[in-house]
């Protein structure tokens, strides 16, 4: 059976490879390639993926990323399409699921929104519940250093707290968009935000917000 994972990763090849190695994305300084070299990156090289959390190894990480977007960018495409080599904890398919339905799904949008004619796609709903569970969990770690207090609300009703503090602007929308706000596509997430005017252009124009 198709995971979520699998299914976002297959997506997420498709789109980088119809917007081309040099289509603009939503992560500030990355054209198409950087984004799959990234990506590549992540799943490949553990002994460099680490500079992504471990600030004393950025600078291999940068470095073995360079390398990587200097390849073909169909090597890449493919790359990604297959996943990651044999023995890696990623091939087993509840890690896969753990690290990568999240993962796959913004950087689908980070493709997807970065183009002028894009509109949101139509998610089931066992997909938008498994998007809200993950963003549940995550969400006092993807708010750390918000300056103000910040909520993240579905249109049920249901809410979770990123930041405490005051004043509070509390985020609306379907899991898939909070998650894309939450991880710091507050430009092209479509939430509706209510509070104190400045908190929210302080929200809204924070970078610290996810990864």
């Amino acid at each position: 059976m198709s995971t979520f994972a699998k299914r976002e990763r297959l997506l997420l090849a498709d789109l980088l490879e119809t917007a081309g190695p040099e289509a603009p994305t939503l992560c500030e300084g990355w054209r198409t390639r950087d984004l799959a070299a990234h990506v590549v990156v992540r799943e490949r090289r553990p002994d460099a993926a680490g500079g992504m959390f471990i600030k004393p190894l950025a600078a291999r990480l940068d470095k073995v990323q360079e390398e990587y977007a200097a390849k073909p960018y169909e090597e890449l495409i493919q790359l990604i399409r297959t996943g990651p080599p044999r023995f890696s904890p990623f091939q087993l398919k509840q890690v896969d699921e753990a690290a990568n339905t999240v993962e796959f799904y913004v950087h689908a949008e980070d493709v997807r929104r970065a183009q002028p004619d894009w509109a949101p796609r139509e998610l089931d709903p066992v997909f938008q519940e498994t998007l809200w569970s993950r963003l549940e969990r995550t969400a006092r770690m993807l708010g750390r250093g918000i300056p103000t207090g910040l909520v993240l609300r579905r249109p049920n009703g249901q809410t979770a707290v990123a930041h405490r503090g005051t004043p509070v602007v509390t985020a609306t929308g379907e899991p898939s968009e909070l998650l894309l706000f939450a991880f710091g596509r507050q430009s092209a997430a479509k939430v509706e935000l209510e509070g104190e005017q400045t908190a929210i252009t302080q929200v809204s124009e924070t970078n610290r917000l996810g990864f």
